[in-house]
């Protein structure tokens, strides 16, 4: 299968990364709108309309797939991305919220939902997690962490201070969802900050998960064929690709 992953930066490397660890696809190609990030502070019909733009991007390579990274647009437009792509199209706000169900089986469990401030206006993690018998939910724009990762600070000063702010009067949850493809990069700060009991669900592990559930993977593939993508400096881009997926 041939696969077309698309995140409005690099956040989306971590979903690559959890593909290329379960060897699912012969062939990935990433689409990083790199030119336009954050998504996360810009309304629906932008959001929507640079969907669509990377569902016209995607045509040019026969993909069997689309894979959504970015939870702002598998909030906002993953219906119109569905109604222009001639291939499915997968999102990973549903994918998180059964990976959340899979993992806590305590109906009662108090889960906090981290995002840009557009996936948390959404709500698409609430009704996701409600449908599912969640109730006891906590969202929090935390926008700030994504130019922070795209600087590749993921620990140190800037990173505690930013935790802080956002996090003094929140109580310690069940589980984090970390709702926003760029949040792993800080996982570890994030462990340290609320203790290594609480559970952080990972984007790129769930969707692996759900498909995995819905799909029939016979064949893996250790070498995998990568090809990188990006609306502005593609190099950069394709530096840290090798860096964070160890190519």
């Amino acid at each position: 299968m041939k696969v077309g992953v698309f995140d409005s930066g690099i956040g989306g490397l971590t979903v690559v990364k959890s593909l290329l660890q379960h060897q699912l696809f012969e062939e990935i190609i990433y689409f990083g709108d790199t030119a336009r990030v954050p998504y996360g502070i810009k309304d629906k019909n932008t959001i929507i309309r640079y969907a669509i733009e990377a569902v016209e991007f995607f045509k040019n390579f026969e993909l069997d797939l689309i894979i959504v990274a970015c939870n702002t647009v598998s909030a906002y437009a993953l219906e119109e991305m569905r109604e222009s792509s001639t291939c499915p199209v997968i999102g990973v706000v549903e994918s998180g919220a059964l990976a959340t169900s899979n993992t806590l089986h305590d109906k009662i469990s108090d889960i906090l939902i981290i995002g840009t401030k557009a996936t948390v206006n959404s709500k698409a993690y609430e009704r996701e997690l409600n449908a599912l018998g969640f109730e006891n939910l906590q969202a929090k724009a935390t926008g700030l962490f994504v130019p922070l990762v795209e600087e590749e600070i993921y620990n140190g000063a800037i990173i505690d201070a930013t935790l802080q702010h956002y996090f003094h009067n929140i109580k310690t949850p069940h589980a984090i969802i970390l709702g926003c493809t760029h949040f792993p990069l800080i996982s570890d700060a994030l462990q340290n900050y609320f203790g290594k009991d609480v559970i952080l669900i990972h984007s790129g592990d769930a969707i692996v998960e759900y498909l995995e559930k819905i799909f029939k993977f016979n064949i893996r593939y250790p070498e995998p064929n990568l090809q990188f993508f990006a609306s502005e400096n593609p190099e950069a881009l394709r530096v840290i690709a090798k860096k964070w997926l160890k190519l």
